[in-house]
């Protein structure tokens, strides 16, 4: 046996927990870096805790400026604000981009240089300077993982930032900063939750020497990851819609922030796979939200590798709910496969890539740029190859999860639309 287990320091979940945030931004240093966005500073809640953290902190700057994806320029004008003040915590409280957009200017306050110098994974040398993640949304898991996702100009996909080192020192999640969070990013946020969480519970389980958990961030799935992924995909499968559809139902915003944050803890070990890794080149080549993106992809990847995964994803029918207590796997996963079509549908994934502009001359092209995504791609079930990653992406862009079987000339074949 050879795991290992990442989190924060501390977590801190629940109703209300973010009246803690003054004391835990007090206690790690002086100087604080508030990082967030222009839309978020206007809420009352966020606005409450900026004020607070002003009360109980001897120097406080607000850099408001956060935009979606991280471009490396938000990087940029974001160091130039902590080194002025010279910050010694962060407090990031937002999205998955704010708080992406917060680990690496942590990296780079305390190891200097540029971004581009810790592409990849377990480049950063040691730890940052304190970060205190607050998530006002529940998806990305970003305050509980090793992962910050960049967006560079000269560069065709998205690129990440992968160390232990990045992982938050205190996380806490109070699903009440929730509750203003528009229908369509609940949507996309929590269906990327689910991905992460479907992700982890199937990603290709790997032997491990023992400095791969330290030289490594993912390294597949284990016991105590499946665990996780499977109490996240309950919760989440239970509350999407309701969320999605009366954002005031409480219940269904503490089940969203409680499974996305489980998945984070999920896949902070496990890894994500195909559908993350695919849309990288598709979300940087469309401009779609990276939870649409992901969500769309997942049942055609997922559909591709069932021979591996049938049991996998007949358990998965099971916690969400369905009724398959006396079918095959087989039967179980085409139930799961189809209750996923459906949930999807529901909360306004498009089911096809040729809906968010994609051509269908590009996917080869895209297909070979996520197979170099080796962090994501090493992690899917099923053939990673070029022609099976395109045969993926020809099913997505037909909306017929058939279409990923390849026939002998190698062209996807297919019947009729599964989506």
């Amino acid at each position: 046996m050879l795991e290992t287990v990442r989190g924060p320091r501390q977590l801190i979940v629940g109703e209300g927990v973010a009246q803690n945030i003054p004391r835990v931004v007090a206690e790690s240093g002086s100087r604080v870096l508030i990082v967030t966005d222009q839309v978020l500073l206007e809420q009352p809640g966020v606005a409450e805790i900026v004020a607070a953290v002003r009360e109980k902190v001897e120097v406080v700057e607000v850099f408001s400026d956060a935009t979606p994806d991280v471009p490396l320029a938000d990087v940029a004008v974001a160091v130039a604000v902590a080194a002025e003040m010279d910050a010694d915590v962060i407090l990031a409280i937002g999205g998955g981009t704010v708080i992406d957009l917060a680990k690496i200017v942590g990296v780079i306050r305390r190891h200097g240089g540029t971004p581009r110098d810790f592409y990849g994974e377990s480049r950063v040398p040691g730890p940052t300077i304190p970060l205190v993640a607050v998530p006002t949304t529940s998806g990305t898991g970003s305050e509980l993982t090793p992962v910050s996702v960049l967006t560079d100009p000269d560069r065709e996909l998205k690129v990440g930032v992968s160390s232990v080192h990045i992982v938050p020192d205190f996380a806490i999640v109070d699903p009440e900063l929730t509750y203003t969070c528009p229908a369509t990013v609940t949507a996309h946020s929590g269906i990327d939750a689910f991905c992460h969480a479907v992700e982890s519970y199937t990603a290709r389980p790997r032997a491990h020497g023992p400095r791969d958990p330290v030289e490594q961030v993912f390294l597949g799935r284990n016991p105590i990851t499946d665990h996780y992924a499977l109490l996240a995909a309950e919760r989440i499968a239970r509350s999407l819609r309701r969320a999605v559809r009366d954002g005031g139902d409480t219940d269904a915003r503490a089940d969203m922030s409680y499974g996305s944050m489980l998945a984070g803890l999920a896949f902070s070990h496990a890894g994500n796979a195909a559908p993350h890794a695919l849309q990288y080149p598709i979300g940087a080549a469309t401009h779609t939200p990276h939870g649409l993106g992901v969500g769309l992809l997942l049942p055609y990847a997922l559909d591709a590798a069932r021979d591996a995964i049938s049991d996998r994803l007949a358990t998965l029918a099971g916690v969400c709910g369905l009724d398959v207590t006396d079918a095959s796997d087989a039967e179980a996963a085409d139930s799961f496969l189809t209750w996923l079509d459906g949930l999807l549908a529901d909360i306004g994934i498009p089911p096809t890539l040729a809906e968010i502009g994609v051509a269908r001359a590009d996917l080869p092209r895209f297909a070979e740029m996520a197979g170099g995504v080796t962090r994501l791609i090493q992690n899917h079930p099923g053939p990673t190859d070029t022609a099976s990653l395109t045969a993926i992406l020809e099913a997505a862009w037909a909306g017929d999860r058939t279409r990923h079987v390849l026939t002998p000339s190698g062209d996807g074949g297919g019947r009729s639309p599964s989506r």
